[in-house]
């Protein structure tokens, strides 16, 4: 007697092939640092063996917890995260070593925010067994994100640096709370356009040219949560607190988000057209907010720029304002690098100012060209596929909205810093998620990896499966 095949293959965890690919990601942050050590000086750096026992142990310790406590998850999570990482790693390594700056002491420190990260990630995955569960608390999240995001406005503790007021200072250390503040904002906004898609997606009226229909206008008093949210990203991020970066990534991800709900484009056409318009009538009255645009638009400019003479008039921009040396210095590197590089050590990225945070692309676009930087991309553009991939696989509307809310995040997180090292739009100030120093960024990263893996393990594990004995059918629920 035959049987018929099945019609769906089942499913699979490839466990196996995400330690493969884990391991060559370890493999490759360590060849990084050997080509960068016999670059510098024709030697192999010597904590060559720490880094990778270190780095690879922790890599394989999250292994083997996702292989236990997430089996079903995405075998491609872990291995983008640790190769993105671990490239931050090598590249930390290589500019302090070239500094002569206590050599390696920044690297050190990112390997061990790492092992933290990663200690987080475990403890996250092994305890929020269900993430929809997060629908139940949409406002307390929204009331966190926004005492996150006013605490480095409180005197004694908020702290100013480079014009942003940012962070706040814990005694020991520092902590930007904009990076736990904008996924907490995910949570309620993923809870909100759940409860609220379908009075979302009504329209009272149509904007017609002649009988060419050209916009549908939401109801005015469905326009709250938009005018909420434009409210807080220039009234308090660009305003107040001169943060133009997290204005960026959270009303982009508000506009992705509303639209992935709604289906609407009119949400597009009305959040862009509110939030430029606004950035364009404060543009005269906000200093921090026009340096910003000044030395994006006019970067070349010598008055800009500081040349010798401009810093001898007392008058000139660079006297009253900023420069733009940081973002023209970080130009020509790119342009050193052409498509291939200068080979890991062989440039010169420790001319760009703070080349380490926010510009550490230009030293991967100097030392590995734009086909270095292309893997790169790929690698994170890869990440947020597989993440708006776990959207599209749940089956609950909530975890639809938050996959995709956390992916457009990362999304808009790579583009903001990118955009504005390569001058399409201003400098903001923000990191490149996994890749740049700085505790705050990266335990972040590893909070919405740790989120993502959970999500995808839930859609992707099989339903219980029923058996047929002695002709009834029995399910197995031991």
């Amino acid at each position: 007697m035959t049987t018929e095949a099945p019609t769906q293959l089942p499913p699979i965890k490839r466990r196996n092939a995400e330690l493969v690919m884990t391991l060559a990601a370890v493999a490759i942050t360590l060849f990084a640092m050997i080509e960068a050590g016999l670059t510098r000086n024709g030697e192999m750096p010597a904590s060559l063996f720490v880094y990778g026992v270190l780095f690879g142990g922790l890599a394989t310790l999250a292994h083997v917890f996702i292989r236990f406590f997430a089996p079903w998850s995405d075998p491609l999570l872990l291995p983008l995260a640790t190769l993105l990482n671990g490239l931050g790693i090598a590249m930390l390594w290589r500019l302090f070593e070239a500094t002569g700056d206590t050599s390696e002491g920044s690297a050190q420190d990112q390997l061990i925010l790492t092992a933290a990260s990663m200690a987080v990630f475990a403890a996250l995955v092994y305890f929020l067994k269900e993430p929809r569960t997060l629908q139940r608390y949409p406002y307390i999240m929204a009331l966190a994100a926004v005492v996150l995001l006013l605490l480095p406005l409180i005197p004694g503790i908020g702290m100013t640096v480079n014009g942003a007021r940012q962070w706040v200072n814990l005694g020991v250390t520092t902590l930007q709370p904009s990076e736990f503040a904008k996924i907490a904002l995910v949570v309620f906004l993923a809870g909100y356009m759940v409860t609220k898609r379908d009075v979302l997606a009504l329209a009272s009226r149509q904007v017609k040219i002649g009988p060419l229909k050209v916009l549908d206008l939401p109801r005015a008093r469905d326009l709250a949560p938009m005018a909420a949210m434009w409210g807080f990203c220039i009234i308090v991020l660009v305003i107040v607190m001169n943060d133009l970066g997290t204005a960026l990534m959270l009303f982009g991800t508000f506009l992705a988000m509303i639209y992935v709900a709604t289906h609407r484009s009119n949400w597009l056409v009305i959040g862009l057209t509110a939030f430029f318009g606004a950035c364009a009538l404060i543009y005269p009255f906000v200093s921090h907010f026009r340096v910003r645009m000044v030395t994006w638009l006019d970067a070349f400019r010598p008055d800009v720029y500081c040349t010798d003479e401009a810093m001898a008039n007392p008058d000139s921009f660079c006297q009253t304002a900023g420069n733009s040396q940081q973002l023209v210095q970080g130009l020509f590197a790119m342009a050193e690098g052409g498509m291939t590089g200068a080979g890991l050590g062989g440039g010169k990225p420790g001319f760009v100012p703070e080349v380490q945070n926010d510009f550490i692309f230009v030293a991967f676009g100097e030392e590995l060209g734009l086909a270095g930087c292309m893997v790169m991309l790929m690698a994170m553009a890869l990440l947020v596929e597989r993440g708006m991939r776990i959207a599209l696989a749940s089956k609950e509307l909530f975890i639809k909205m938050f996959a995709s809310g956390i992916s457009f995040l990362i999304a808009f997180q790579t583009f903001v810093v990118i955009g504005g090292v390569t001058r399409v739009i201003p400098m903001t100030g923000a990191t490149i998620p996994f890749v740049a120093k700085g505790g705050s960024a990266l335990l972040s990263s590893w909070v919405m990896l740790a989120l993502l893996m959970r999500m995808s393990n839930n859609a992707r594990k099989p339903a219980p499966q029923a058996i047929q004995d002695e002709g009834a059918t029995q399910v197995i629920s031991r």
